[in-house]
This record gives structure tokens, C-alpha cells and sequence, in this order.
């Protein structure tokens, strides 16, 4: 058999378990996975040392932002920064939003994201359509299942940006999409009272005395835990697939718990920040860089959080990204209302849960691809072209020598946000190899110019989990 790429001696790590293979590529597809593939190698084919290491599928970021217009500011990492710092953490799949304008359809939201986006990134990429007036875009849904976007967005928050889907809104969506097969992932926080505690709080002489811990103030946890039970009732009621993202509360992981026994058709992510991170970061002087929403809890959340990544309840590990510059964020004026929300993360997502996840026994080497790699690409509808070393997936690889640290530089990193909430890290994890569809884009821990590359997939309807 010919292969144009050997990855040999190297642990092949998929969601259900580890071997020592080889993994033969041939074309933009994986050949063959098996010992002793490296003595079929012919005189053109490339030869990857992973004698050492692991060999795992590139992992699939199901939430990011690039190029999003925030008010008066754009997310630093364009169509090209962004794929960037995703291969250079191991990332070969983004799925980024496309949220209609005023008077938009679904469609066209769509085309405006692809006109951004294609030609320009290294890796894969999809989106995910944002439903923000049910009854004027209720009726796109089969059209976008059609197009390859089978996985819709709705808010339960920002109102004030007219973004916010009712409960109305929410059983009718979760309803179309148990009849399509389709998913709905909903940003579960409380509106009302969220509005009403920013406005409690919103005075010259509470900014002055708490200043960017204000933003954990006014989200107390019930924020978060109230919409998740709201949107656990509304998907029991229609049997509709949910998604939660960026689960961030102990008692939200309780409530989503309790729901996946009774047997609902939930699921969710989590990510790195409410992890790794807690609420200390915003008694910092710099602690308005930290803002996200929703934000960064309290270390026993993190402590659940990480207990339902073990057990299954929490299914996904995505990150959320959505960069700005450090000159972006300093522009609040001491208004943390006025701070742009939301963290750099797709460049570290593999390293923060191999370093701080495997290293530290909190999840197994073959969870965190489950985590990463092979559930969302099974609930995204891209498996199993994505997230698993197999003969016939895409050859999307990672090569990571587990001894290798590598220090969290600004200057070092290839995302446009010129500072880290992870600054000065030491974190293992980083590839030493990325392979996006049988091409190198990153080779020792260098990413490589290959843009346009990258190519938009349309995705099926989601599948199982396992």
C-alpha cells in the first residue's frame, strides 16, 4: 500500500482507548492505523517520529468567534489569526456563529459569515446559525440543515441587543428540531433578574468601590442556574436535542445531571476558563480583562465541573474564543459594562486539559479526546470524518510529546490578542506535529504558512454519543 505520510512508533489515542501504531496517509485520508506501517514507506513518503509520543485526532472547537462586530469593536483574530492559534494548540475544526442582522434571513447571515471566511484559514470550519426571531426565521430551519448548518443558537440573554429568544421561541425551536434532527444550544442565563442587578449596581460610587468584580456580583450563580432549568423543562416537554454552552455552575452541572438520568436529550459543554480559572482574577488591577459571559465561578464550581467532565455529564470541552486586544480592554473607562466580554482560547485549549486535566489525573488521556475530539464531532454532525483515527477520517492529526512545556508568550502565540489570560503559563500539551486533512501546518511547534487550506464542511445531522 502507498502512504504519502507515516506517523511511526507513537500511542494512537482515540476516545475508546489507546495503542501503539502507525497511522498511514494517504491523500487527505487516513490509510491504515497498524504496527510496522513505516517499513511500506516508499521513497516520497514522509516519515513523522512519534516514537515517544501520542498520536491523537485534531480537536474540534464547537465555539468560537472570529471577526465579531461587539458594539463599536471587532474580536481580534480574523479568518486567517484565528485557524492559526487553533492548529498551533492542536485545534483542526472550528465552528464558528453566523447571527442574522436586523431584517436578515438565516441564509443570508450565513453568507455574509462564509464571504469572511472562505479562502482564508488553515484548518476546517462550519458555523452554527443564531435564531434571534422565531417567527420570522422559524421557517428557514430545513433549508439550513440543507446548506450543511444543522445546529441552531438561541439566547436567553441580551435582550438589549435584540438577540434574546423567549420561552415561546425556545419550545418552538426544540420542538422543529426533534422533528428535523437537528440540535438547539441555547446560552442559558436569566435575563430579567440579570438586568435588574446590573441596574442595582450600575452607580459612579459601586464602580468606584468594586470595579471589575462587579461583573461577578451582579451573575450570581442562580443566573446561570435558572435558565438551565427552564431549558431542561422546555426540551423534556418536546423530546428537542439541547446544548448548553459554556456551563459554568455547580448547581447548573446538578440540574443537567438530573435531567440526562430522567432521560431528556441534553447535553453540554463546558470551558477551559471555568476550569482552570475563579472569580479571584477580578480583584486584579487588570481583572476587567477577564471578563466573559458568563464568567469565571468559584473554585468548587470548577471542582464540579471537572467531576462531570469525568463522569460523563458534561460531554464537550469547547473554548469560547472571542479575543481582544489588551488596548481593547482597557478602553472600559472602569464601566464593566462597557468592558468587551469574552477570552482568547482556542490556542490552549488542547494544552490547559492535557496539562491541568491528564497531568492531574482529573481525566484520563482518552476522555480528553472524547471531550475535545470525538463528542463534538459525533453532536456536530462531523463524525467520523473528524475526531477519530481511523482508516477513511480525514487525516487530522496531532503528534504530542508529553515532556515538551512550552511557556504562554503573548509574543510567542499566534492569536492577535496580544496578552493571555493563561499568561506566563508553563502547560504540556502543545503539538510538536498538526495535520489538517493529510497536510502539515504545524512542525516543530511552528505553524506553517498554509492558508486557505482550510475548507468549509457541511455538516449531518448530529449523531449519539456512545
Amino acid at each position: 500500500m502507498r502512504f504519502d505520510t507515516i506517523i511511526f512508533g507513537g500511542t494512537v489515542v482515540n476516545a475508546d482507548g489507546r495503542r501503539r501504531a502507525d497511522v498511514g496517509i494517504r491523500g487527505q485520508r487516513i490509510a491504515a492505523v497498524d504496527r510496522a506501517l513505516a517499513r511500506q514507506a516508499g521513497p516520497r513518503t514522509k516519515l513523522i517520529d512519534a516514537r515517544g509520543k501520542y498520536v491523537i485526532p485534531g480537536a474540534v472547537d464547537a465555539h468560537v468567534h472570529l471577526e465579531l462586530q461587539s458594539g463599536d469593536r471587532v474580536t481580534s483574530d480574523d479568518w486567517r489569526t484565528g485557524p492559526r492559534a487553533a492548529a498551533h494548540g492542536g485545534v483542526t475544526t472550528l465552528i464558528d456563529f453566523a447571527t442574522p442582522g436586523p431584517g436578515e434571513s438565516l441564509e443570508e447571515a450565513v453568507g455574509k459569515l462564509r464571504a469572511l471566511a472562505d479562502g482564508r484559514p488553515c484548518v476546517d470550519y462550519g458555523c452554527h446559525v443564531c435564531i434571534t426571531a422565531w417567527d420570522r426565521q422559524g421557517h428557514e430551519l430545513p433549508r439550513m440543515i440543507e446548506l450543511g448548518c444543522p445546529t441552531f443558537k438561541a439566547f436567553m440573554t441580551y435582550s438589549r441587543r435584540g438577540l434574546m429568544s423567549d420561552d415561546r421561541a425556545l419550545y418552538n425551536a426544540l420542538e422543529a428540531c426533534r422533528r428535523l434532527g437537528a440540535m438547539l444550544l441555547v446560552h442559558a442565563e436569566s435575563d430579567a433578574v440579570l438586568e435588574e442587578l446590573i441596574a442595582r449596581f450600575h452607580t459612579p460610587e459601586m464602580m468606584r468601590k468594586h470595579g471589575a468584580r462587579l461583573h461577578a456580583m451582579t451573575r450570581p450563580n442562580f443566573i446561570e442556574a435558572e435558565a438551565v432549568q427552564r431549558v431542561l423543562t422546555w426540551a423534556d416537554a418536546t423530546s428537542g436535542r439541547l446544548y448548553i454552552v459554556h456551563l459554568s455552575t455547580s448547581e447548573g452541572a446538578e440540574l443537567l445531571r438530573d435531567a440526562r438520568t430522567r432521560g431528556v436529550h441534553a447535553f453540554a459543554e463546558t470551558c477551559p476558563q471555568y476550569l482552570v480559572l475563579d472569580d479571584s482574577v477580578f480583584r486584579r488591577t487588570d481583572g476587567h480583562r477577564y471578563i466573559c459571559s458568563p464568567q469565571v465561578k468559584k473554585k468548587a464550581d470548577a471542582q464540579r465541573l471537572w467531576q462531570g467532565l469525568r463522569r460523563g455529564e458534561i460531554s464537550v470541552v469547547a473554548t469560547d474564543h472571542c479575543p481582544f486586544t489588551a488596548a481593547q480592554r482597557d478602553s472600559w473607562g472602569g464601566d464593566w459594562t462597557n468592558a468587551p466580554s469574552g477570552l482568547p482560547g482556542t490556542e490552549t485549549l488542547v494544552p490547559l486539559l492535557f496539562t491541568h486535566g491528564v497531568l492531574r489525573k482529573r481525566v484520563t488521556l482518552s476522555r480528553m479526546v472524547a471531550l475535545c475530539c470525538a463528542n463534538p464531532a459525533r453532536l456536530m454532525g462531523l463524525y467520523p470524518a473528524k475526531g477519530v483515527i481511523a482508516p477513511g477520517s480525514d487525516a487530522d492529526l496531532c503528534v504530542i510529546d508529553p515532556q515538551h512545556r512550552t511557556r504562554v508568550v503573548p509574543d510567542r502565540m499566534e492569536s492577535r490578542a496580544d496578552w493571555s489570560p493563561y499568561q506566563n503559563w508553563l502547560l504540556a500539551g502543545f503539538p510538536e506535529w498538526t495535520l489538517c486533512r493529510g497536510r502539515v501546518i504545524v512542525q516543530d511547534y511552528r505553524v506553517l504558512d498554509a492558508a486557505g487550506w482550510g475548507r468549509w464542511i457541511p455538516r449531518r445531522k448530529p449523531a449519539a454519543l456512545p
